[in-house]
């Protein structure tokens, strides 16, 4: 229960980070690098979120659930 728990946060995480991207984006006109950065952050978390779910998998942490 705490795998999916932590997972949904995660994605929430993700998601925001996205939004603050897209934020930065279009209101910072000063040339830095901040949008760079929240995307950078973003993909960060999605591939250890990616790892993470992978090794869950591996250890039968996480299963088939029907």
């Amino acid at each position: 229960m705490w795998i999916k728990i932590a997972t949904v946060l995660v994605l929430i995480i993700i998601i925001s980070s996205l939004f603050s991207a897209l934020f930065f984006l279009i209101k910072d006109k000063s040339g830095n690098d901040r949008t760079v950065k929240a995307l950078t952050v973003r993909i960060g978390l999605s591939i250890t979120l990616f790892a993470a779910l992978i090794i869950a998998a591996y250890f039968g942490l996480i299963g088939h659930s029907l």
